[in-house]
C-alpha cells in the first residue's frame, strides 16, 4: 500500500505495530496534554519587532515555532493508515479562518506550508496574505473548500453513501487529490488560535479521516505569578495550550520532549529567525 505526498515507514519495533493492532483507530488513540508555554521573550520580541515597523502576530510565531519542531522531531510528521505507518514529505500547518467574526461567518480551510527555508518573515508573509485573501473574498474556493460547499447540500439520500465512499477511498489511501487539496485533515497539524476570541485552550479530538496526527489549540495569553528555584516570585506571560496527539505514531516520552523544544524555542525567539530546517540542540539539563 501507499499513501500520497508521503513515505512508508518499515523499522517499525515490536510495541510500535502492536500498538497500531490494538488501537486500529486514530481517534481511540489520541493522548492529550495542556501545557502553559511561557512566552515572556516573545511578547518582548514581537514588541520590539512591531517598533521597528514589522507586524508579527503571535498566531505567526505559534505556527513557525511548531513548523521548526516538526522539523527537529519528525516523528510528529506521521501518520498510520489502514495499519502502517507514514511520514508525511512536507510540513504543513493547517488552520480555519472565518470571514467574519459573528455566528454564522463562512469557515475557510488554509493550509500554510512550510518550506526548509522558511522562517519567521516568509510565514508572517504568506499567513496574512492567505487570512486577507478569506476576508477580503479575493480568494478563489478551490480544492475541499468547494467540494464541501456541494456536497453539503446535497440530500441525505445520495450525500450519505457518497460522503462513505469518500471515507473508503480516504482510508485505501486513493481519495481524488481534488479533495485533498486545501483540506486540513491531509496537513501535519492542524491549530487553533482561540486566543484570538479571548478563550483558554481546549482539547480538541481529530477524526479518522485523513492523516493529521495531532490537534493544537492556543489560549489567551495571561500574567501569571511563578516562583522559580530560588523562591522569588515574578509575573510571567503565560499561554494555555491544549495538545492532542496520536500516541501510535510516537510515546509519551517523545511529546513532551518535543513540548520543551517547543518552549525552548519561544524562550528564544530569535530562532524563529533561521530556516525552519535548522537543527536545533536542547541544552543538557545540570
Amino acid at each position: 500500500m501507499s499513501s500520497r505526498n508521503a513515505k512508508r515507514i518499515k523499522n517499525l519495533n515490536g510495541m510500535e505495530q502492536i500498538m497500531i493492532d490494538l488501537k486500529p483507530r486514530r481517534c481511540d488513540s489520541f493522548v492529550y496534554s495542556h501545557p502553559n508555554i511561557d512566552v515572556t521573550n516573545l511578547v518582548k520580541y514581537i514588541n520590539e519587532k512591531k517598533q521597528n515597523g514589522i507586524h508579527i502576530t503571535f498566531f505567526h510565531a505559534f505556527v513557525m515555532a511548531l513548523g521548526k519542531v516538526f522539523y527537529n522531531r519528525n516523528k510528529l510528521n506521521r501518520f498510520v493508515q489502514n495499519r502502517h505507518v507514514f511520514e508525511h514529505n512536507d510540513v504543513v500547518i493547517s488552520f480555519v479562518a472565518k470571514v467574519a467574526f459573528n455566528d454564522k461567518a463562512e469557515e475557510i480551510m488554509i493550509m500554510v506550508p512550510i518550506k526548509e527555508n522558511d522562517n519567521i518573515d516568509s510565514i508572517s508573509n504568506f499567513i496574512k496574505e492567505k487570512v486577507d485573501g478569506v476576508r477580503n473574498k479575493t480568494s478563489k474556493k478551490e480544492g475541499a473548500n468547494d467540494a464541501i460547499d456541494t456536497l453539503g447540500k446535497l440530500p441525505n439520500i445520495i450525500r450519505i453513501p457518497v460522503v462513505g465512499l469518500l471515507k473508503w477511498c480516504d482510508d485505501k489511501g486513493i481519495l481524488p487529490s481534488s479533495l485533498v487539496k486545501d483540506n486540513l485533515y491531509y496537513s501535519s497539524t492542524i491549530v487553533s488560535n482561540l486566543g484570538s476570541i479571548k478563550s483558554n485552550a481546549i482539547h480538541h479530538n481529530i477524526t479518522n479521516f485523513g492523516t493529521c496526527s495531532s490537534l493544537v489549540t492556543m489560549g489567551e495569553i495571561k500574567d501569571k505569578e511563578v516562583v522559580d528555584k530560588d523562591g522569588i516570585k515574578e509575573i510571567r506571560k503565560v499561554c494555555d495550550w491544549g495538545v492532542a496527539f496520536d500516541e501510535r505514531v510516537a510515546d509519551g516520552f517523545y511529546l513532551i520532549k518535543s513540548l520543551e523544544l517547543l518552549q525552548y524555542i519561544l524562550d528564544h525567539p530569535t530562532l524563529l529567525e533561521d530556516d525552519a530546517n535548522t537543527k536545533i540542540d536542547l541544552p543538557k539539563k545540570m
